[in-house]
């Protein structure tokens, strides 16, 4: 039995997407907070289970009778809850004699736990203390949060505008990040290895071109003179720092095909694809 934790969110709707394409529905489980958001996989045969982080006892009941566990890190941001939702789920998988563990981890969690990467740190080395077999799935930020359909009022605009300083982001879109975990839970060869994965390195001067010869508007890019705010702007200053152009070729090789390219993803964000 393969089974995906916190399965209901994006990500892990499409790793059970492509485990359905490996393996029969009845050897997948998932373990969900919320049941009833799991409707639609328990209609393809797939086993939903309440599992909640906060609640460890659920977590045993969910884990049980797997053999791998795609543990998805929970999305509470603040760390030491974070890290006692790993925990919790380290434990009952261990207390469950699952046999090995896939972490989507992020990219740099195996260098140090500064910031961001905090409860990723501790929940690598968790896994690793655990005795269980494991594989580190260390993705990058998502090209979803980038290239998506905002997109279309800078095309309606003519101006795309960014705080990058035109250096380049390695992000990747989840579907080929649940590519690969499907991979990494169907293939022993990739027990003991963490992998860093990253997309083809693109830029916003890149995406107004492509912006503009597939919609076949004019899309010019314009470098912003003010601080981006929220979320965004954070994100945008780690990629003028440089900080987003680490790149690597795991994610050519685990799924077995290259990562989509720059273009791709934007006639997949405007359903021109």
């Amino acid at each position: 039995m393969v089974t995906v934790s916190a399965a209901s969110g994006a990500l892990g709707r499409l790793v059970i997407g492509q485990l359905l394409t490996r393996l029969p529905a009845g050897r997948i489980a998932v373990a969900v907070r919320d049941p009833a958001r799991g409707a639609g996989l328990a209609a393809l045969g797939v086993d939903v289970r309440h599992g909640d982080y906060d609640d460890p006892a659920s977590l045993r009941l969910a884990f049980r009778d797997a053999e791998r566990l795609l543990l998805i890190s929970s999305p509470e941001l603040a760390p030491d809850r974070r890290i006692r939702q790993h925990l919790a789920a380290i434990e009952a998988a261990a207390a469950n004699g699952v046999r090995a563990i896939a972490y989507t981890s992020f990219l740099g969690a195996d260098r140090g736990g500064e910031g961001m990467n905090a409860a990723h740190h501790v929940t690598e080395q968790a896994i690793i203390d655990s005795g269980l077999e494991y594989t580190m799935l260390r993705n990058p930020f998502y090209s979803d949060a980038f290239i998506n359909l905002g997109l279309r009022s800078a095309v309606e605009s003519g101006k795309l505008t960014s705080g990058t300083g035109g250096r380049g982001l390695n992000t990747a879109l989840r579907a080929d990040l649940a590519a690969a975990a499907a991979n990494v839970l169907t293939d022993d060869a990739h027990l003991g290895h963490g992998y860093d994965l990253t997309g083809p390195l693109w830029t916003y001067p890149e995406l107004a071109e492509v912006l503009s010869e597939t919609t076949g508007k004019k899309v010019d890019h314009h470098e912003a003179t003010d601080e981006t705010p929220g979320p965004m702007g954070f994100l945008m200053g780690l990629a003028w720092s440089g900080a987003l152009e680490r790149q690597t070729d795991d994610l050519r090789r685990l799924p077995g095909r290259p990562p989509a390219s720059l273009r791709h993803a934007v006639a997949n964000a405007l359903s021109l694809d």
